[in-house]
């Protein structure tokens, strides 16, 4: 029943963001930092970033807020082969407010299903975001 539960619709140009950067070229960590509008009841873009590793993304989320993350990461396999798998992950804090963990929590499997992403992680404590954590999460998908 949870799973049908929708809170938040999608922004328009936030779907269109989320399409491209799926395909995008450039073989660098970047991420998408999602937020949700409570007026609005829209999931919409907070900030894009290139570049960026797991440890310099985990200080760029609020402290006690929660956040939406599509991470487009560049893993490197145990045979040498390398991959670009897009994995979302669900910041929610400790110390939330509770009706703002709930719209979020009500509007993820939304977003999920309208970014088409599969790795989906969830985290309560911001500093676990490394590299070692999420590798230890896409352990699970060779």
């Amino acid at each position: 029943m949870a799973d049908s539960l929708v809170v938040c619709e999608v922004e328009d140009s936030l779907l269109e963001k989320l399409k491209r950067f799926r395909f995008r070229k450039e073989t660098s960590n970047a991420a998408i930092l999602m937020k949700i509008d409570k007026e609005k009841q829209l999931v919409i873009l907070e900030e894009e970033y290139e570049d960026i590793s797991l440890d310099d993304l985990k200080n760029e989320l609020p402290e006690r807020q929660p956040r939406f993350i599509v991470y487009s990461y560049k893993y490197t396999h145990a045979d040498g082969r390398i991959s670009y798998p897009l994995c979302f992950i669900f910041s929610s804090p400790v110390g939330c407010k509770p009706e703002q963990q709930m719209m979020y929590a009500g509007s993820k499997n939304r977003l999920v299903q309208a970014a088409e992403l599969t790795k989906v992680f969830e985290t309560r404590n911001a500093d676990d975001l490394s590299e070692e954590w999420l590798r230890e999460k896409l352990s699970f998908f060779r």
